[in-house]
């Protein structure tokens, strides 16, 4: 793993999280995203050499909505980046960790994502992502 990509959290109201951490940063977010398959509106801002991803749930069902009837709004995950994430994958499953997709998805950002289950890993979400060079 090369470094912190991004950590994820989870709100309630996008545009007002966005406020709060353009308050907080100093900046505004660069980017604004629909991810479909996840039922989530992401939207990003740069820290240094990594990112805050603030995560808005698109419908009742995504997992940001579960996340966040059961938890409140927070920290949803940490994800990490990685050169291949297949070969990660494997090599993570070998050590014992659960994979929840073996098989990369897109994810927001153009990365490729594959995540963690957080009982293998202390309680957190982890996210692996790999830059994703087929779109």
């Amino acid at each position: 793993m090369n470094k912190i990509e991004h950590i994820g959290i989870a709100v309630k109201n996008l545009e007002k999280a966005n406020a709060v951490y353009a308050a907080l940063l100093g900046k505004k977010h660069y980017k604004i995203e629909t991810v479909e398959g996840e039922g989530v509106n992401t939207s990003f801002f740069k820290v240094g050499e990594s990112k805050i991803e603030l995560l808005e749930a698109t419908n009742p069902d995504s997992p940001i909505a579960k996340f966040i009837e059961k938890r409140g709004e927070g920290i949803h995950h940490i994800a990490f980046y990685v050169n291949d994430i297949e070969k990660e994958i494997k090599r993570l499953k070998s050590e014992g960790f659960i994979v929840l997709n073996e098989t990369p998805k897109k994810g927001a950002d153009n990365k490729l994502v594959c995540f963690l289950h957080p009982k293998s890993s202390n309680g957190v979400l982890v996210e692996l992502c790999q830059e994703n060079t087929n779109i």
